[in-house]
């Protein structure tokens, strides 16, 4: 299961992660997002202590989702270090996201 960011918790799950963080963008009434909920879930398991697969909601957590410009969902936003590293609008197949996971740890 994803991780749950909040604006609670972003700053030591997120920015002061020592493991890469990937964060879904997504809101409940969102048809794709939906459609990506277990790809990003499935991911969560498989990628569990490398990096930190986690989901934020827009509806939730407006400031956030305005902070980085989200516009369109699903988005992704990879974050290594601290600092924001790749974001992709819209939804992936499970092999290009993990493609991207993979890519973080490289």
């Amino acid at each position: 299961m994803a991780l749950i960011i909040t604006e609670s918790n972003f700053q030591t799950e997120v920015l002061e992660s020592d493991i890469p963080v990937l964060i879904d963008f997504y809101a409940d009434w969102c048809g794709p997002c939906k459609m990506m909920a277990p790809i990003v879930d499935a991911l969560a398991e498989e990628y569990a202590g490398r990096v930190k697969v986690s989901k934020l909601n827009i509806d939730d957590e407006a400031k956030l989702a305005s902070d980085y410009r989200v516009m369109s969902i699903p988005t992704f936003v990879s974050f290594k270090n601290g600092q924001t590293v790749e974001t992709h609008v819209g939804s992936l197949s499970k092999k290009d996201l993990a493609a991207k996971l993979d890519a973080l740890l490289a």
